[in-house]
């Protein structure tokens, strides 16, 4: 009979020891291992109590930003839902009213902004998209929940503080800092 490879190997039919077939060193082997494990330093943390360090780029939590004065950012121009690959933002725009000039920078503003974390993947390209720097991701965790719609967020979640105090500080993922920082070689 010829051999259709050249890859063919003799197997041997070897019978097993005493010691093979009880696996008593097998078994001793394991137990010195855990046992070897037992005594080192763990590598868990405890969560509530102890964090980990985030990085400097790690996108969680979208913002929608205020200007200055308290006033939304957002102008409503759908780059940001355009550019989400996941397509996890929805906004419907409206007009400024006479009288809003206070909570809207400009004429047109998003009546409605929903970004459904869900299908978000934190990817930041809305926050590269959106010429009015008006939404970011930052460092904060979105919660987890046994609910669907409560990943829903609308502009109740997303929307910052009026309070000057109370804003999300993302001094570090905005451009045109980030590009002053860079050209004045810091």
């Amino acid at each position: 009979m010829q051999a259709l490879t050249n890859r063919s190997k003799n197997v041997v039919d070897k019978k097993m020891t005493f010691m093979e077939r009880i696996y008593l060193p097998a078994i001793l082997s394991g137990m010195w291992i855990t046992l070897k494990h037992f005594f080192r330093k763990k590598n868990a943390l405890n969560y509530p109590e102890e964090k980990r360090p985030f990085a400097p780029v790690y996108r969680g939590w979208h913002v929608l930003k205020r200007d200055a004065k308290g006033r939304e950012n957002c102008t409503a121009c759908g780059l940001c839902a355009v550019a989400c690959p996941a397509e996890a933002i929805t906004m419907e725009a409206a007009e400024r009213q006479k009288g809003e000039e206070h909570l809207y920078r400009e004429e047109k503003y998003a009546a409605v902004y929903e970004i459904n974390m869900l299908r978000c993947i934190f990817c930041g390209l809305c926050e590269e998209a959106c010429p009015k720097e008006a939404i970011f991701l930052t460092d904060r965790i979105v919660p987890s929940d046994y609910v669907r719609q409560n990943f829903i967020f609308g502009k109740d979640m997303l929307v910052e503080g009026i309070d000057p105090a109370n804003r999300i500080d993302v001094t570090v993922r905005q451009k045109h800092i980030q590009e002053h920082k860079t050209s004045s070689g810091h």
